[in-house]
């Protein structure tokens, strides 16, 4: 009878301390609003329907499944509410644009992003002379000992 007693406390303290861990899991994992303004790094200028895609990363970096696409207004600005606390990574897309991405740790209600975008640049090409190389001929030869 006392064993069963004793048995009977153990689950009941075991279940009471889950029971409280998991509530002060759940006070820390929260939601955050999530605003963004996309503009042109040269002048300023907002960008109109950027595509902003979301996705949550893992322990390990790795991005998970699932994700979210927000498009920007006339403004370039955009927002979403209901993020849940942890790493996300951000990329924006837009016509004409260099493609932008970065990972975010989200830990607070609020969070607003500045995002500028650069316009894109010329394609390294081994076929086009290169002012900052020498040609083959113009290297200096190497001496043998």
């Amino acid at each position: 009878m006392k064993r069963t007693a004793v048995v009977a406390f153990a689950l009941l303290t075991m279940l009471l301390s889950v029971a409280a861990w998991a509530d002060k899991k759940k006070e820390q994992s929260g939601s955050a609003d999530l605003q963004f303004v996309v503009t042109k790094i040269t002048n300023g200028k907002p960008i109109r329907n950027a595509s902003i895609i979301l996705h949550p990363v893992n322990d390990k970096g790795e991005q998970e499944k699932g994700g979210l696409q927000l498009k920007t207004d006339s403004e370039g600005k955009t927002g979403f509410r209901g993020i849940p606390y942890g790493k996300l990574r951000v990329q924006v897309l837009a016509t004409g644009f260099q493609t932008y991405g970065e990972d975010f740790e989200i830990n607070q209600p609020e969070h607003q992003f500045e995002i500028k975008l650069k316009p894109p640049q010329r394609q390294y090409s081994i076929y086009e002379e290169h002012p900052d190389q020498k040609k083959p001929e113009q290297q200096s030869p190497e001496v043998k000992k």
